[in-house]
C-alpha cells in the first residue's frame, strides 16, 4: 500500500472516529411559534405549527457539527392546543428514547404558550438522568430577527453538555437556562418572555457556551414516583381564577363537568372570596381535591395562612403557579386521593 493510500485510509478512520465520538441527540418537534411562518417578516401575524422538523433543523446546520442529530415529529400544533394525549405520547417517547444507549439527550421544540406546563409534566414523568431540553421561539421563522435558530443551537449545546445530566428537564430561551419546575412565560411577545420568578435562572448559554450556576433541589425525573409507563389517562383537574365579587358558579360548573380536582388561583396568598370558599369546602365533602395557589405570579402559597385549610380540607401548592400545580395534582391523583399524601407531594416536587 502506497504512503498516499495509507494516509487517505488513516484520515478516513480519524473522520469516522470523530463521527462516532459525537453525542447523539434526538430532537422531537411538537409545533409552536418556532415552527411557525407568516406572510411578512415585519408583521406579527403568523400560523404556528406549520414547519416540519426537517425544515426546522435545516435552518441550523451547525448543530450537526456538535452532535449526530435525528429529528422526529410528535405533533405540529400551536401550544395553545396542547392536550393530555400529546403529553402522554411525548413523555412515553422521551422515556423510550433515553433508555437507549445510543441516545445521549433529547431536545424538544415546543410552543411557548404551554411550554412551562409540558416541561414540568416531563420533569415529573421521564425516568432518566440524561439531558432533556425544551426550546421555543417568540418570533416565527419568517420574522425579521427570528430567535428560533439560535435558541435551537443553544438548546443542543446544553443537551450535549455533561453538566446538564441529573438536573431534570431544562428550558432554554434567550441565552438562559431554566429549571422546568420554576420557569414561566412572563410576557406575551418579548424575546425575554421566560423567567423563573422565585429562584432565577440556573445557567446561561451564549452562542453555545454553557455555564451552570445552580442546581434544582426538588425531586424530578429519575427521582420521581410517577411511572409514565403505567399512566394512560389523566384525571380532570380545572383551574379557577379568583377575583373581586367572585361567585360559586365556576365551582358548580367544574363539579358538573366531572372534575376530580380543582386548582384555585386565589388572591394574594391564595385567599378566596367567601361564597367561593364555602362552595369549595362543599366540593371537598363530595370527594373533590381542592388545592390553593395564587394568581400573583410569584411567592409561596402557605398552608394555614388566612385560610383555615384544616377546616375546609384544602391543600396548599407551595410556590407552584396554577398551571404547574394542575400538572402535579393530575399526576398525584393517579396514585392517591389522600389529602395528606397529596400535600406532601407539593412540598416534595
Amino acid at each position: 500500500m502506497s504512503k498516499l493510500l495509507k494516509r487517505v485510509v488513516a484520515l478516513s478512520l480519524v473522520g469516522a472516529s470523530m463521527l462516532l465520538a459525537k453525542p447523539n441527540i434526538a430532537i422531537l418537534a411538537t409545533g409552536g411559534t418556532i415552527a411557525g411562518s407568516g406572510e411578512s417578516a415585519v408583521k406579527s401575524s403568523y400560523s404556528s405549527g406549520v414547519v416540519t422538523v426537517d425544515k426546522l433543523l435545516s435552518a441550523v446546520p451547525s448543530i450537526n457539527k456538535m452532535a449526530n442529530i435525528k429529528g422526529e415529529q410528535i405533533s405540529n400544533i400551536g401550544s395553545q392546543e396542547m392536550n393530555n394525549e400529546v403529553w402522554l405520547k411525548l413523555a412515553k417517547r422521551v422515556n423510550e428514547l433515553l433508555k437507549k444507549d445510543d441516545v445521549d439527550g433529547v431536545v424538544i421544540t415546543h410552543g411557548t404558550d404551554t411550554m412551562e406546563a409540558t416541561s414540568y409534566f416531563l420533569d415529573l414523568t421521564v425516568k432518566s438522568k440524561k439531558p432533556i431540553v425544551f426550546v421555543g421561539a417568540m418570533r416565527s421563522g419568517s420574522s425579521m430577527s427570528a430567535d428560533g435558530p439560535m435558541n435551537i443551537y443553544n438548546a443542543v449545546s446544553v443537551a450535549i453538555n455533561k453538566e446538564s445530566n441529573e438536573k431534570g428537564v431544562l428550558v432554554v430561551m434567550n441565552d438562559e437556562i431554566h429549571s422546568a419546575r420554576e420557569v414561566t412565560k412572563y410576557n406575551t411577545s418579548a424575546v425575554n418572555a421566560f423567567v423563573s420568578p422565585n429562584t432565577g435562572k440556573i445557567g446561561t448559554v451564549y452562542y453555545g457556551d454553557v455555564h451552570f450556576y445552580m442546581t434544582p433541589i426538588r425531586k424530578h425525573t429519575y427521582q420521581s414516583e410517577f411511572d409514565i409507563e403505567k399512566i394512560n389517562s389523566l384525571p380532570k383537574v380545572e383551574i379557577l381564577y379568583a377575583h373581586a365579587n367572585d361567585s360559586e358558579i365556576f365551582v358548580d360548573a367544574a363539579l358538573k363537568a366531572g372534575a376530580k380536582g380543582i386548582i384555585h388561583a386565589g388572591m394574594g396568598n391564595g385567599n378566596i372570596y367567601p361564597t367561593t370558599q364555602e362552595a369549595l369546602g362543599e366540593a371537598v365533602k363530595k370527594g373533590i381535591v381542592v388545592a390553593r395557589t395564587s394568581r400573583v405570579g410569584s411567592g409561596r402559597t402557605s398552608l394555614h395562612g388566612e385560610v383555615d385549610d384544616e377546616k375546609y380540607g384544602f391543600i396548599a401548592t407551595d410556590n407552584l403557579n396554577a398551571q404547574k400545580a394542575r400538572v402535579l395534582l393530575m399526576l398525584g391523583l393517579t396514585k392517591t386521593q389522600d389529602k395528606k399524601a397529596l400535600q406532601d407531594m407539593f412540598f416534595m416536587y
